[in-house]
Order: structure tokens, then sequence, then C-alpha cells
């Protein structure tokens, strides 16, 4: 990895993680009405920590040509533990579901914004300026 991707590398992994997140409370958005459908989220505290923490993949080179793998769409996905569960089995809770996707989007927008800062001083670094 060269010194621009470590410099923009846990950022983007970040990212991800909150996509990753949006998308499962989507789901469990969608599915609000599904018998037995169990409500899933990301923990992102988690996986970040263990991003940080890996030495990277175990997975060699074996042809020059190959490309390097970043491990970027691998995301476990947990079952919510509920307050309460409905009748059919649903744990999906629309309120808690609601609160936080609208707390992931407010955080991914930060994110953006400052992913985008950090690119902009880079960009104004390689220009000498």
């Amino acid at each position: 990895m060269n010194w621009i991707d470590n410099s923009i590398d846990s950022h983007a992994r970040l990212l991800a993680l909150r996509s990753a997140r949006s998308e499962a409370i989507s789901s469990n958005i969608a599915n609000s009405a599904t018998p037995g459908y169990q409500a899933r989220d990301v923990d992102i505290g988690r996986e970040f920590s263990s991003y940080l923490n890996q030495s990277g993949p175990n997975i060699q080179k074996t042809q020059p040509g190959h490309m390097e793998i970043s491990g970027a769409g691998s995301f476990d996905l947990m079952y919510r533990i509920p307050q309460k569960v409905s009748e059919n089995g649903n744990t999906v809770e629309p309120e808690t579901e609601l609160s936080a996707f609208t707390e992931n989007a407010i955080h991914y927008q930060a994110g953006l914004q400052f992913l985008s800062s950090k690119i902009n001083g880079l960009r104004l670094a390689l220009k000498g300026e």
C-alpha cells in the first residue's frame, strides 16, 4: 500500500461499514411485517476495531499480475436483541430501526465530509500549495 492509500484507507473502510449497516437496517424496516423475521445489524465498533487490529489477509500473491486483497466486503451481521417480540415472532422494532437508520445516516454523511476534506488536503499537498 502506498502513502495515499494509508492516509484514507481507514476512512473508506468506515464508510463501507456504515453503508453495510444502512443496508441491514433497511432490510429490517422492509421486513417489519414478515412473520418470524429476525432483525439484524452491523456492530461498527467491533468490525472497525477488528479491521484496525488485523495484520492483513493470509493470502499470498502467486503471480505478479494478481491484485491486492483488501477484504472490504466482509462484515458480520449480528442479530439484534429486541425489547419485545411480536406475536408472529418478528423482532423488528420500527422506532428503534428508524432511530438507528437516522443516526447511521448522520455518521455516514459526516464521514463523507471528513474523507472529502482529507482528499482535498492530499490534492493540495500533491500540487504543492
